[in-house]
């Protein structure tokens, strides 16, 4: 393929005798770079701004680009010197607030890779950039990482005159639902996506921490410590393994489907009227829980699910997510980091008021006051057909103990992908992980290499059926599990070692 100066190949884009996303063909003719890193500083993209271009020559080495698009959508670019042909996007967490990049360790492999902020500075957990200003929810929702994907692709075609030959994007939390929103809204950006324990729902999933807080928080002028104790997380989660760990044949700690749990809640130990203690539980606290764990509805419809059973004491677990309170989140004056993303979703994405007060707030009409921030934050469409029609494969995982986001609602979603498209294997599978909580760590095993899963689906159109996750300690492999494409299960023979994936079947 013929290689152009930057400076020609620049004037050619300007004047519109070449596209910079075709030119190069769709190939990949070479793996090295055709112009010098420092030239991308004089790019001149619709609405981009380059503001630096240097070669790093620590690790692996490669071309850093940084710039902005439009406004204040700033974005990373890492070029790798020895290139594989193809380019992956990583993700961000929570409000996003600074370039982030879940894929960044691609870049070892010879991924072009890239991240962004969504065009907003601040802490992850804060949503107050967003207070009346629609640009600015407009590219958190969805524009920021449509863009600098537009964006990346031109810049990877003009740094090795050659177009991607494949394009990822893979992402967890907040990144899962970026991941879920490019498929439905711009399924010709990537060939694969990956997302994990995605937040595709955010008014939704607020209104569920909003009732949450309610049971656990319900003096907002007293957050110092909340109506579920870490004594009582302890003595819950005791509970529930003694109830409902041997279910799945296998004494370990962890549920396989915590669905099969019937637990019975009868044999808590409740404490003395007015004498709260660790070992026992009162009944403000027991309906708390009981909120936890049964979802919020309005107008007889269901929001969003409740949380499944298990983990609920496991560092990472319900305290840091839910019932807090938590030293570091304190310092924002939000007790649990749910406290912090309930409470900042309706005062700047729903309701524009900074002076909104969670503990007075009526569910009777939320489905109709949540369509403003549906329309432009919820990535709930089960119409998939473009991403289909292009070949496009995404792969879905949640942990079934992750005290974030409930895994029902991602299998909720699933499903109803599924009634619409019989076929919805072919391009959609969905991968529980048990034990596992937000986006990994838990008593289960979560560690497997997605991008290489969806990768060989893409490429090689193997679809993963029989994935095998491990969990490790000192770079040994100290558990290792298969786990399916849902709703298939594994299964325990009866005879092998419980922490060896081979002891364990469909």
């Amino acid at each position: 393929m013929k290689k152009f100066p930057v400076f020609t190949t620049l004037i050619f884009c300007l004047a519109g005798i070449i596209n910079p996303f075709t030119i190069f063909g769709s190939g990949v003719a070479d793996t090295s770079p055709c112009v010098p890193c420092s030239s991308l500083k004089e790019l001149h993209l619709p609405e981009v701004t380059i503001t630096s271009a240097g070669q790093v020559e620590k690790g692996k080495v490669h071309c850093r680009v940084t710039g902005v698009i439009g406004k204040e959508i700033n974005f990373e670019l890492l070029l790798p010197d020895s290139w594989n042909g193809r380019f992956v996007m990583g993700g961000g967490g929570g409000f996003v607030g600074s370039v982030q990049n879940m894929a960044k360790w691609t870049l070892d492999q010879g991924y072009a890779t890239s991240g962004t902020d969504t065009g907003h500075k601040g802490p992850g957990i804060k949503a107050d950039w967003a207070f009346q200003n629609m640009e600015r929810q407009l590219n958190f929702g969805y524009m920021g990482v449509h863009r600098t994907a537009v964006v990346s692709k031109a810049i990877i075609a003009l740094y090795y005159c050659s177009s991607p030959e494949y394009s990822y994007f893979m992402g967890c939390s907040r990144g899962g639902g970026q991941a879920l929103m490019e498929a439905q809204r711009y399924p010709e950006d990537f060939d694969g996506i990956v997302a994990g324990a995605p937040a595709f729902s955010w008014p939704a999933m607020g209104a569920e921490i909003i009732q949450n807080m309610q049971a656990c928080y319900p003096n907002p002028n007293y957050l110092e410590e909340g109506i579920v104790t870490p004594a009582n997380l302890k003595l819950l989660q005791a509970a529930v393994l003694k109830q409902c760990d041997k279910l799945d044949g296998v004494k370990d700690g962890i549920l396989n489907d915590p669905r099969d749990c019937a637990f019975n809640f009868s044999k808590l130990p409740t404490c003395p009227p007015d004498q709260p203690g660790d070992d026992c539980f009162t009944l403000t606290q027991l309906e708390a829980i009981k909120t936890i764990y049964k979802g919020v509805n309005s107008e007889g419809k269901m929001i969003y699910p409740g949380f499944p059973f298990g983990g609920e004491a496991e560092q990472g677990g319900w305290q840091e997510w839910i019932t807090g309170p938590n030293e570091g989140t304190m310092t924002l004056n939000f007790p649990s980091a749910h406290f912090g993303f309930g409470t900042e979703t309706f005062k700047y994405l729903i309701y524009n008021d900074p002076a909104w007060d969670y503990s007075t707030f009526d569910f009777t009409t939320v489905t109709k006051e949540m369509d403003y921030a549906s329309a432009y934050l919820d990535a709930t469409s089960t119409d998939y057909s473009g991403f289909k029609a292009r070949g496009g494969k995404l792969i879905l995982y949640h942990g079934w103990n992750d005290a974030a986001l409930s895994a029902l609602s991602t299998i909720n979603h699933y499903e109803a992908v599924k009634e619409g498209d019989e076929n919805v294997m072919h391009y959609m599978r969905l991968y529980l992980l048990p034990g596992v909580l937000h986006c990994g760590g838990g008593p289960g095993p979560g560690e497997v290499d997605w991008l290489a899963l969806v990768r060989e689906w893409v490429e090689k159109d193997m679809a993963p059926e029989r994935v095998v996750v491990s969990k490790t300690l000192g770079g040994q492999t100290t558990l290792s599990r298969p786990v399916f494409p849902y709703p298939r299960k594994a299964v325990y023979d009866g005879k092998g070692d419980t922490n060896k994936e081979a002891s364990f079947h469909e």
